[in-house]
């Protein structure tokens, strides 16, 4: 696997995510910049466009800080964070992409982005198509001369498949697109997308950078000046995010490398426990050898992450009583915090995805989808297999 964290003296991944984006000299001594719930500030005698400081234009202090230190988690020369990881996605689709413009898009992608190509950004005027990611012969013949750009996950949400990472850059360089990629599920630690060649590599923040359950935010990071054209953007619709989640964001940050090294053990003991669990009838787990991207996995990432999704022999109903009878993991939406979670994605993530193309993606009713967290991996085990029953 690379080593996704490696780096000079200073430049390493634990320290940049305690100390890069933190100003100097600190912010009245203090070591955690303060929060600025301030919508109001003091202009220069003769004021330049650059000397208004507005939460909605994502200067205050809270945000530049925290957009320098996610901007350095992945190498990229500049960043903007959101209010979600939706806004992040629809502002950054939005700049790239103009009327008449045609986006080529994995399939299988996370229910909200799928939703918003599927009924908002047609009626913009905006075309796409799904196209298998890891089957780089097929790309040519979905390519038009209106195509502008490829999106992609670097683990698919739910069920885990690692497109061919490096297969996507080639291609978009020979033809000219600009490449996204939604970098949720690896995370920083497991994955650097821009240093493999990605253009703008996006976060739903509410996950794993934050880690505890208690922020929605989103981030996008690239290049100085394609985050100044996606901040242009961002000014205008608004998406900003608070000062005091700013805050808590990049409090949350800093811990990351530990929590996500934790969740890449345990998930790996689960996944590897459920492969061999009666009644389980499919793992879906780029860290599992049995895994068909698994080869690509351990090339690409330095970890396989905190996301497992798997299939109950007996269907929907065998997942609705698993489900019933958990009792330390949690039923709920969302992932990437401290606890576990589990949840059905044909009733939460992927819900507005009609049923027909929720089968052919292998989004079953028997599907559940798994956010590992950080407790101790034998009790979660204990609790799977009781859940599970005989």
């Amino acid at each position: 696997m690379t080593a996704a964290s490696s780096g000079s003296s200073g430049d390493r991944l634990s320290t940049l995510l305690v100390h890069a984006g933190e100003p100097r000299p600190r912010i009245g001594g203090a070591a955690n910049v303060p929060i600025f719930q301030n919508t109001v500030f003091e202009l220069p005698g003769e004021p330049e466009v650059s000397d208004i400081i507005y939460p909605r234009l994502s200067n205050l202090p809270n945000h530049r800080a925290l957009s320098a230190k996610l901007a350095a988690l992945e190498g990229g020369a500049a960043a903007t964070v959101f209010a979600s990881g939706m806004a992040a996605i629809s502002t950054s689709l939005l700049t790239v992409l103009r009327a008449g413009d045609h986006l080529l898009v994995q399939e299988g992608v996370y229910g909200g982005t799928h939703g918003f190509l599927m009924d908002d950004l047609v009626e913009f005027g905006i075309d796409h198509t799904f196209v298998d990611a890891e089957d780089p012969a097929a790309w040519q013949a979905a390519l038009t001369p209106t195509t502008r750009a490829f999106y992609t996950e670097a683990i698919s949400n739910p069920m885990m498949q690692v497109a061919d990472h490096r297969a996507v850059i080639d291609f978009a360089r020979v033809h000219g697109l600009v490449t996204i990629i939604d970098n949720t599920f690896a995370t920083p630690v497991n994955f650097r997308p821009l240093w493999l060649g990605y253009d703008l590599s996006l976060h739903s923040a509410t996950k794993y950078l934050n880690g505890h359950s208690d922020v929605a935010a989103g981030v996008a990071i690239g290049s100085a000046e394609l985050i100044e054209r996606v901040q242009h953007r961002h000014d205008h619709l608004g998406g900003c995010l608070d000062p005091h989640a700013c805050f808590l964001l990049h409090r949350g940050v800093k811990t990351l490398e530990l929590r996500v090294r934790r969740q890449n053990a345990t998930t790996l003991n689960i996944a590897r426990y459920l492969a061999g669990r009666s009644g389980v009838a499919r793992v879906h787990y780029p860290g599992l050898e049995s895994h068909p991207a698994h080869a690509r996995a351990r090339e690409l990432f330095s970890g396989f992450g905190g996301m497992l999704s798997f299939e109950l022999d007996g269907g929907g109903p065998a997942a609705a009583r698993f489900i019933s009878r958990i009792r330390l993991i949690l039923h709920a939406g969302s992932l990437g915090g401290l606890e576990t979670l589990v949840t059905r994605p044909v009733q939460i993530s992927h819900v507005g995805m009609a049923p027909e193309e929720q089968a052919r993606l292998g989004i079953s009713s028997g599907l559940v989808r798994m956010s590992v967290g950080i407790e101790d991996p034998e009790d979660l085990i204990a609790d799977l297999d009781q859940a599970l029953g005989g």
